[in-house]
């Protein structure tokens, strides 16, 4: 808990600024909260991989290339296990520093968290890179509003659908940008006027019960501010969503393209 004794503004200020990074930090754990269930389903089936193929190297009448087949499987799963893991700590307790990163494999990193949960819904993505797109970011932050849009995509598609992920690099104006469109419900015109709002939601729960806050995408555009960003979105009712969010490119990476 946190105690203020000085009521100065430069006190005030201070703890704004600490309660605001405290919501950060609670939004994205409860993000992280969203998608454990479909990483532990996900750990259940790399186990069961890894368990099979040995069971099948142990064999008395294996041959030797029917061995270093299960054996290769076995690496390839523990591989993704241990790229989960790194993924779900990053996403706890990462760095809050700025990094050079391409934003492609952000997407793979989120989508690699998601993807059981999206799965698990009859959601596919499509990835569409014209990259690597360079941006200097704080990556979990950026990994956050992915997620984020990642979720609210499969929420609109209750029956399932398809997840159109883009990633290009805007030269001209010097942006890296993202866009997560779904074929969902759409959003009403006056609806998006107001979803940027603190506490605003439109959901109502879920297959899971789980129902919106109408703080994801106000932390979302707060980031992306934070960024020197912007996050916009294009929708219709009954025709799905686009969410794009634009952000400053590296300098060296666009002065390469230009």
């Amino acid at each position: 808990m946190r105690v203020v004794t000085d009521n100065s503004e430069p006190a005030a200020q201070d703890e704004i600024a600490w309660l605001r990074d405290q919501l950060l930090r609670c939004q994205r754990l409860s993000t992280v909260g969203t998608v454990a269930s479909g990483v532990a389903h996900e750990f259940n089936n790399i186990l069961t991989t890894i368990l099979n193929h040995a069971k099948m190297a142990q064999k008395p009448n294996v041959t030797p290339e029917s061995k270093d087949q299960s054996l290769e499987k076995i690496v390839a799963a523990s591989q993704r296990a241990a790229a989960i893991v790194h993924g779900m700590l990053g996403m706890a307790r990462g760095s809050m520093r700025r990094e050079v990163t391409d934003l492609c494999k952000l997407v793979d990193e989120a989508l690699l968290l998601a993807g059981k949960d999206l799965s698990k819904h009859r959601v596919t993505v499509e990835k569409i890179y014209k990259g690597p797109v360079l941006a200097e970011v704080v990556p979990i932050q950026i990994e956050q509003v992915l997620l984020n849009l990642l979720i609210n995509a499969k929420q609109a598609m209750p029956q399932g659908g398809v997840i159109r992920v883009e990633v290009l690099e805007n030269s001209p104006l010097g942006l890296a940008e993202i866009s997560v469109a779904d074929a969902g419900c759409g959003m009403s015109p006056g609806d998006l006027g107001h979803i940027f709002e603190p506490f605003y939601t439109t959901k109502t729960p879920d297959s899971d019960n789980r129902g919106g806050t109408g703080l994801g995408l106000s932390i979302c555009r707060q980031i992306i501010d934070q960024h020197r960003g912007r996050i916009r979105v294009q929708s219709a009712l009954g025709k799905g969503s686009i969410f794009t969010i634009k952000l400053p490119a590296h300098v060296e990476s666009a002065r390469k393209a230009a």
